[in-house]
């Protein structure tokens, strides 16, 4: 079985704690993906979805232009290291039913799992 370093995309966009979810979005929009992983100096603490500034920003009438990606963004994430096996990470995935998982060395974001890759 191969491993998750095989099929993830090498250094991922991503979008530090500090940037405003109106930055989130446009980058979600030119890059036509939905979410992102959430950075605090190169090290990974959470990710952002579409879904997110929808129902936290949006919904809430909050200012997107105040509002940063540190305040609205998922904390609890799930990851996946590059040296393990796809079948374990795709459980993982199916498990919290993401269709994005970020790989990290320790808290270092090194890439992401995309259904699509697999």
């Amino acid at each position: 079985m191969p491993s998750v370093r095989e099929r993830m995309t090498a250094n991922p966009r991503s979008i530090e704690t500090s940037a405003s979810v109106v930055e989130a979005a446009r980058l979600m929009r030119d890059e036509h993906i939905g979410s992102l992983p959430v950075v605090k100096g190169g090290r990974l603490v959470g990710m952002i979805t579409d879904r997110d500034l929808a129902l936290r920003v949006v919904a809430e009438g909050a200012d997107p232009e105040s509002v940063t990606v540190g305040e609205v963004a998922s904390h609890d994430t799930v990851t996946a290291q590059p040296d393990q096996d796809l079948d374990e990470a795709l459980q993982l995935m199916a498990h919290h039913q993401v269709r994005r998982l970020p790989v990290a060395e320790g808290d270092l974001l090194v890439g992401i799992l995309a259904q699509a890759d697999v």
